[in-house]
């Protein structure tokens, strides 16, 4: 039997477990991943993409103008009613680069991986057992080693087995609406924009700009499974209806995915020498793209709390220490995901006088630059 010893153990090879393991290490502690599936691969076509907000780069720990297949976005449309009545926001404003940037997760999984030393990224690590000590937890792998660590970090996903072992309450919510997704192509540029549109029907739609010239649609709506199933002659109609022909004619380039759509959050973040990030203590509505860039502020959060206990000479583990991270980071994602939440039942159909008045508002908002430059700063933290 080997035997392991870190300082912290992630569980989960996403993004955000990788950004964990790679931020941890930056501040000094020996972090090391255990990832259950195998070793990330760039996918030809991915499906997966996240909108990364400028202030989720440093978690990154590199700028992504250097990943390829990273595109910028930086103009933002959003509208309700009429193309003509939409919230414009512009990088420019606020004398930034980017509003954020359009990533395929399996090519920002596969940078992440490749960055880390190869002692420290188990992939095929299925996780057997934990076994708490008074000074650490031992972690039992199925090839029968051992991690001894003094931390444990669980990115392990919305269904998150750590968590579930440790019965941390979870409430969780589903949304009528189910989530598209597919490559597109289009008739016209995408003009380094990212386009969303509040249907009139209850649904969201999307068009992501992507480096190849195309876009990626995201479709929130409660018919997306009978979208999936239409003939894509007709799909593309409804389509490019439902954006109002924003990018010409739009067609698709690749298959129709369908997802359910659910929102859920962990009672607590932290149990004995346990921490919850990314969705395995929180998911929310994909309207605002914000799913990834909450977790990778959980991974800033986390870092610079225990960093600070060590650099004080503090035990960085101890649950006060803990839980300084589940203060800040639960008060901040309990906000998003109320925001996100209002956002998607405003703008249904079964509040058409409210939906009628935000989209209004919209316009509004649209002539008040003061406004817009606060809406665009907190959007990019």
């Amino acid at each position: 039997m080997s035997l392991r010893r870190w300082d912290i153990a992630v569980v989960g090879g996403g993004v955000v477990g990788l950004a964990a393991v790679r931020a941890l290490r930056a501040a000094g502690f020996d972090a090391g991943v255990l990832e259950q599936g195998e070793a990330p691969v760039v996918l030809a076509r991915d499906p997966r993409l996240y909108a990364i907000a400028p202030a989720s780069v440093e978690a990154l720990a590199g700028p992504l103008d250097a990943v390829a297949e990273a595109q910028p976005y930086r103009h933002m449309q959003v509208w309700h009613q009429q193309p003509s009545q939409a919230l414009r926001f512009d990088a420019a404003v606020l004398r930034a680069s980017a509003l954020g940037w359009i990533v395929p997760e399996s090519r920002l999984r596969a940078d992440l991986w490749q960055a880390l030393p190869q002692d420290r990224r188990l992939a095929g690590a299925q996780l057997r057992a934990r076994t708490d000590h008074d000074d650490g937890v031992s972690l039992l792998l199925s090839d029968d080693s051992v991690v001894r660590c003094a931390l444990v970090v669980a990115c392990d996903g919305a269904t998150s087995p750590l968590r579930e072992a440790a019965k941390i309450p979870l409430h969780r919510w589903r949304y009528v609406q189910g989530g598209l997704v597919a490559p597109l192509d289009c008739a016209q540029p995408h003009q380094d924009t990212a386009w969303q549109r509040f249907c009139p029907d209850g649904s969201v739609v999307a068009l992501l700009p992507l480096a190849n010239g195309g876009c990626s649609l995201v479709w929130s709506s409660p018919d997306a499974t009978a979208l999936r199933a239409l003939q894509p002659a007709d799909f593309e109609a409804r389509l490019t209806d439902a954006t109002q022909g924003v990018l010409g004619h739009l067609t698709l380039a690749g298959e129709r995915q369908v997802f359910p759509l659910a929102a859920q959050h962990a009672e607590r973040y932290v149990d004995h020498r346990l921490v919850l990030a990314g969705d395995a203590a929180h998911t929310v509505h994909p309207l605002a793209g914000q799913g990834v860039n909450l977790g990778l502020a959980d991974v800033q959060q986390l870092t610079a709390v225990l960093a600070a206990a060590r650099d004080a000479g503090r035990d960085w583990s101890a649950p006060r220490v803990l839980a300084r991270y589940q203060r800040a980071r639960r008060a901040a994602n309990s906000e998003m995901i109320a925001l996100t939440d209002l956002l998607s039942r405003a703008f249904g159909p079964a509040t058409p006088g409210l939906s009628g008045l935000l989209g209004t508002g919209m316009g509004w908002l649209d002539r008040s630059p003061s406004l817009k430059a606060l809406l665009m700063r907190r959007a990019m933290n």
